[in-house]
């Protein structure tokens, strides 16, 4: 398959990374146990396991690949919207679908880089249907993020920072991450 302009790994930056493209220099990947995307769809996407549109994003996971860190996690650099006050947002959502034969590990979403904030179902990428997380903001901004400049969104699996403990594998995809009023989220 030959390379365009839509791979999703190029935004989404995952622990494979990538050859240069275009005007993108080649990035070497984040030295985690992360991959985004299939290869085998045109959108370079998941494109029949999705809970809202037509695609969702693949994430593997591996928190025991040699060379690695023991932990996975894929990141997004944000240009707009940065400030996740406007309009009174306090609430971060995110869909998910794990599977039954993962192993389950910890899933957390960080944001600037420091910030984490962890899922409270230890087994959520065994989950076998589409199931909302819901996160207040809040959380993030009391482990000292500016809420007007959010600057990259991750999501990971495993103990962020992990050198150390190896874990396990699995696949899980994500869908609609989306910013509301904490009254406005949809189900």
């Amino acid at each position: 398959m030959t390379t365009s302009d839509n791979e999703i790994w190029w935004a989404w930056k995952d622990g494979l990374g990538y050859v240069e493209h275009g005007t993108e220099p080649a990035y070497i990947g984040n030295g985690t146990g992360s991959a985004v995307g299939n290869e085998t769809t045109a959108s370079y996407t998941e494109e029949t396991i999705v809970h809202g549109g037509r695609q969702s994003m693949p994430l593997f996971y591996d928190n025991n690949k040699q060379g690695y860190s023991k932990y996975s996690e894929a990141e997004l650099t944000l240009s707009h919207p940065r400030d996740w006050t406007e309009n009174d947002v306090n609430t971060l959502t995110l869909w998910l679908i794990g599977d039954p034969g993962n192993a389950a590990e910890p899933l957390y979403v960080a944001l600037n880089g420091t910030a984490v904030v962890y899922n409270d179902n230890t087994d959520a990428a065994q989950i076998a249907v589409w199931t909302q997380w819901t996160i207040d903001l809040q959380a993030f901004a009391d482990q000292g993020v500016d809420l007007t400049n959010v600057n990259t969104i991750a999501i990971g699996l495993g103990t962020k920072g992990n050198m150390t403990t190896p874990g396990g594998t699995g696949k899980m995809f994500f869908d609609d991450i989306r910013l509301y009023r904490s009254m406005q989220v949809a189900e």
